[in-house]
């Protein structure tokens, strides 16, 4: 049957991932709507990176189920690239190629993977540019760049893929503290326009803001989750709130 925008998007059930003798998730649940902002918080180790990198394949599961508009993502059928094409990502570390001027780094994925035009690519690379606030930055390569500039050039890199979702893997946790906030800008702009984010993010004020709804993992379980004003201002678990009660 069809996938249709009534449906989650992304789904998740009862996903359980090990690397060798470490379980790091047990048991994941939870479904993502078209259009939805979710902010995945939690101490380092609880298994936050690893269960974003399951949802377009980049780490198999063990057991339970993924699903990216009704398409089973560890179905051995399944082609990779055109599940990747749906689900564009941004790491911690941007991963840019040095030797490409920005505008090629954009222009790469499209021409390369997916053999479009040059024409429509270069255009919609320039435009993708100005989006992220790099206007006229289109010729400078990467080690000529800041950090928080290398970033957004990734965002656009995957935004050229034209994907239905985007996953973000702590894509500010490199960065000096004044270029985080051009990068948060350039992902709340995104969520504002209807763009499906699933975030791992340490910047709790930012998940308080865009989330429509925020998940806390620990050792590679969801210990609570709800709306961001209920979440931060009326936490039930006692491991939540000692969570909180360290960060904020």
């Amino acid at each position: 049957m069809a996938w249709t925008p009534d449906q989650p998007m992304v789904s998740l059930k009862d996903v359980h991932k090990s690397f060798g003798e470490l379980e790091v998730l047990k048991g994941i649940t939870f479904d993502v709507m078209k259009g939805e902002v979710v902010c995945i918080i939690g101490p380092s180790g609880s298994g936050k990176s690893t269960l974003i990198r399951c949802i377009n394949a980049l780490n198999d599961i063990q057991k339970g189920s993924i699903t990216v508009e009704g398409q089973e993502v560890n179905d051995p059928r399944l082609d990779k690239l055109e599940l990747r094409k749906k689900v564009g990502m941004v790491f911690q570390q941007y991963n840019l190629f040095p030797h490409k001027t920005a505008l090629e780094n954009v222009m790469m994925a499209p021409l390369i993977v997916l053999r479009e035009d040059q024409q429509e690519v270069e255009e919609r690379a320039r435009m993708l540019i100005r989006k992220v606030r790099l206007e006229g930055k289109e010729d400078s390569y990467p080690g000529e760049l800041s950090g928080g500039q290398q970033q957004r050039v990734a965002i656009a890199r995957s935004l050229a893929m034209n994907p239905d979702v985007m996953l973000f893997d702590e894509v500010t946790a490199a960065l000096d503290p004044e270029t985080v906030k051009e990068v948060l800008v350039t992902i709340r702009e995104l969520a504002e326009e209807g763009m499906t984010c699933i975030l791992v993010t340490h910047e709790m004020g930012f998940a308080r803001e865009v989330a429509n709804h925020i998940y806390f993992t620990d050792r590679g379980v969801i210990v609570e989750h709800g709306a961001p004003a209920t979440f931060f201002d009326d936490a039930k678990d006692p491991r939540t709130r000692e969570f909180l009660s360290q960060i904020l």
